[in-house]
């Protein structure tokens, strides 16, 4: 997932980082039996359910059975860290995947909200060492977050699965952390 095609990693850059250090580490597109989790706003529901669908799509196209994923539903994406924050505890997921959608307005609320959530999303995923995917849209109007939410791979909701995919792989590669960063 990339803003733009010329921010796009080149395809020798692994392999050219690869020869010039003693080991280089990347994260596959597998599940091998992983567990996710997907907290999903209520409000501008019709974003983020087209959200879900992209990650139950990316999901099965990747071979992940449905019983691996379990959705729990928020009212807004300012109580989705807290959501994520219990799953992440709980032992019962490898990866959070964090779905809504905020859209500018004409007051500061857009910054509050998506602020928030995204520093709370990040400090659930340092203090418990799970991550936690952040697919909440941010967009300045309602025709953005429909492009973002559409069908096929563009969806932020597929490419959310696909990021927790390579995430829990990558970290089953990783030396394990003794303690959590706060």
């Amino acid at each position: 997932m990339t803003s733009s095609d010329r921010t796009a990693l080149p395809s020798d850059a692994i392999a050219k980082a690869t020869s010039r250090v003693g080991s280089c580490v990347e994260g596959e597109l597998e599940h091998k039996g992983a567990r996710f989790a997907v907290v999903c706003a209520k409000f501008n529901g019709g974003i983020t359910a087209r959200l879900l669908e992209g990650v139950l799509s990316a999901f099965s196209s990747r071979g992940v059975e449905a019983s691996r994923v379990s959705v729990a539903w928020v009212p807004g994406a300012f109580e989705v860290p807290l959501a994520a924050l219990r799953f992440a505890s709980s032992g019962e997921a490898e990866a959070v995947l964090a779905l809504g959608a905020v859209i500018r307005g004409e007051t500061p609320h857009f910054d509050f909200v998506a602020g928030e959530c995204a520093s709370g999303c990040q400090r659930v995923a340092l203090s418990t060492g799970v991550p936690i995917v952040f697919g909440v849209l941010t967009t300045d109007d309602v025709d953005q977050a429909l492009a973002r939410s559409g069908p096929g791979p563009d969806n932020h909701g597929y490419q959310a699965a696909l990021t927790a995919l390579e995430m829990c792989d990558l970290l089953a590669k990783l030396p394990a952390s003794p303690v959590p960063v706060v």
